[in-house]
């Protein structure tokens, strides 16, 4: 298969569009944590308990026509383990789902901007991700979908509590929302550090780019709500989004101030990096996400204009690396990963410069 064929098949709408500061803002997700009335959650459920569950969405799905997203039935269960990790790769699913869920399932729409994850901790996780700073049109969507599946379902619901869940955290309106940043001036300026308590304190939380556990690699970051109990739906939108504005506006500040005390030095660690990327022939992942970084730092702030700023979107999903063995064909060594890391990356940027 040549590398223009998959990638038609690989890519989510959202790692090739650019939404609302899309400079600095990767995507948007809002999570609603959902269960069903009268039925054991996840967490202590039998197999048995798990698989009714399952069967009874997938029957819901087969019967009952959504007018806003047509959705697909994945039951995980008849998947590769490949394809159960590209499908966490491509923040489909949680890791949650594939390594400790019993009788785990999922519906999809065809753009992928719904996932609905079935059995994980809760009965039901839906989620909506939509490109650039779009909160409030992620949250939208989700309630659609939520209203959707309420008309047919009877959720665990508490007059006092709100919407009852696995994990007491998620209590309430059981609303996660996050926004996923790129933030490599604030990361160069040693800013970072310091302001990821600050942002703690405000009832929210830094992660990775895989979310609870993982690691900021590329400087990419999670940002997202802490606290579902006592806030509403808006109030946790609007707080979010605050912190966010501030983030993207601290960010531009520290890459003009880059620009200006060490221009010629920032513009030859892009260049570097992006010679690295188009000749490189062994690339780990960590460092691919950091010279990837890197020249999209330098495609923002029109060093390189030839390619698309999208492409980070891109290649932060394709390099990782069950997309790899699922390009591949078959299962891969950590030193054929590389190798194939590094020639997807030439090859996806010869790409961009031919279509220049």
């Amino acid at each position: 298969m040549s590398l223009d064929s998959f990638l038609s098949k690989a890519v989510s709408s959202w790692m090739n569009d650019e939404g609302p500061a899309g400079d600095i803002v990767l995507t948007s997700r809002v999570r609603l944590a959902r269960n069903l009335q009268d039925t054991p959650f996840p967490t202590v459920f039998s197999e048995e308990k798990g698989q009714i569950v399952l069967s009874r969405i997938e029957q819901l799905v087969q019967k009952t026509s959504n007018s806003h997203v047509p959705l697909e039935f994945l039951e995980l269960e008849k998947l590769q383990p490949i394809e159960k990790n590209v499908l966490v790769e491509k923040h489909l699913i949680s890791p949650h789902l594939v390594e400790e869920s019993r009788k785990g399932g999922c519906l999809l729409s065809e753009d992928e901007s719904v996932s609905i994850m079935i059995n994980e901790e809760d009965h039901l996780r839906i989620q909506c991700l939509v490109p650039g700073l779009q909160l409030n049109v992620a949250l939208n969507m989700a309630n659609q979908i939520d209203d959707w599946l309420e008309s047919h379902l009877e959720y665990a619901y508490d007059e006092q509590l709100g919407y009852l869940t696995s994990c007491p955290t998620n209590v309430g309106t059981g609303l996660r929302a996050s926004v996923m940043m790129h933030l490599p001036a604030l990361v160069l300026t040693q800013q970072m550090n310091r302001m990821i308590p600050s942002i703690n304190q405000l009832g929210l939380v830094v992660r990775g780019i895989y979310g609870e556990g993982s690691e900021a690699q590329g400087n990419i970051f999670q940002i997202s709500n802490q606290t579902t109990l006592g806030k509403s739906e808006e109030d946790i939108i609007s707080d979010l989004t605050s912190v966010v504005q501030q983030m993207i506006a601290q960010e531009r500040v520290a890459r003009e101030a880059l620009v200006q005390r060490s221009g010629i030095q920032l513009e030859d660690r892009v260049f570097r990096s992006y010679g690295v990327l188009t000749q490189a022939r062994v690339m780990e992942s960590k460092e691919a996400a950091q010279k990837l970084s890197d020249l999209r730092l330098g495609i923002d702030l029109g060093y390189i204009k030839h390619i698309n700023r999208t492409i980070l979107n891109e290649l932060m999903i394709l390099t990782q690396p069950y997309f790899l063995q699922q390009f591949a064909g078959k299962p891969l060594k950590p030193t054929e990963r590389d190798f194939r890391r590094a020639s997807l990356i030439r090859e996806r940027l010869q790409m961009e410069k031919q279509e220049s």
